[in-house]
């Protein structure tokens, strides 16, 4: 039993570090933190795969919350429990609310300070190479079908219609309409396949009737004088 408690409180430990680092060395937040939250999830703890990967991030996008605390809930879960998903989310966001505390008490005295405003902007440049690699990574491991390519232009398309403010769209609908259309599009499929098989089945049955029915009217279309002949063969062999 000590074992066991031992073992859970290094796993514990071990989270809050972990994500402790990702929430204080990964500056942009959200979709910024992807990157270093799959090289340390997956590649080094290997605590989730490449898949999970890719669900939780569906999930954390889809849900309530900020991207980085839900996917260090569900992963502070799997390791460790009710408890592990509590550590890991308090340790992620730690960080943020110890560096924003401090900066606001001096926001006003070095809000206006030509290097802090190019220190951000090389920030701001730096989060969005993040975000494209983060991107980059998760569509190795993503479904390729045609069906998948169509709804990622079609989401892009409107994103981007969107953020230039052609069209007025909320980001929730694309994520919504996405979610709506992966539902009907599953649906769908399980119900086309297996008719295709028995369509495929149906096939083969009427190929072997057809063979049968084949042999049957060769059968059928022996020749009295052939038929003499095959009796007197049997005949002289006995």
């Amino acid at each position: 039993m000590k074992i066991d408690i031992k073992d859970k409180l290094k796993r514990t430990l071990n989270l809050f570090l972990t994500f402790f680092r990702i929430g204080a060395f990964t500056f942009g937040g959200g979709y910024a933190m992807v990157g270093l939250i799959h090289k340390e999830m997956v590649e080094k703890k290997k605590w989730i795969s490449d898949e999970e990967m890719l669900d939780v991030i569906a999930i954390a996008e889809s849900t309530p919350g900020v991207i980085a605390l839900n996917t260090a809930t569900y992963v502070g879960a799997k390791v460790a429990g009710v408890l592990g998903a509590f550590i890991a989310s308090i340790a992620v966001m730690l960080p943020s609310v110890i560096i924003i505390s401090l900066i606001s008490l001096a926001i006003e005295e070095f809000g206006g300070n030509k290097y802090v405003k190019w220190a951000f902007l090389g920030i701001r440049s730096a989060v969005a190479a993040l975000i494209l690699n983060a991107a980059i990574k998760l569509s190795k491991n993503n479904e390729k079908s045609i069906v998948c390519y169509a709804v990622m232009g079609v989401a892009l398309v409107l994103a981007v219609l969107s953020t230039f403010e052609i069209i007025k769209l909320d980001m929730v609908f694309i994520i919504l309409g996405a979610a709506l259309f992966g539902i009907i599009w599953g649906i769908a499929t399980r119900r086309i396949k297996p008719e295709k098989q028995s369509a495929k089945n149906g096939v083969s049955d009427a190929e072997i009737k057809e063979s049968v029915d084949e042999s049957e009217v060769n059968v059928e279309e022996t020749t009295p004088e052939e038929e003499q002949q095959i009796t007197e063969e049997k005949e002289g062999k006995e």
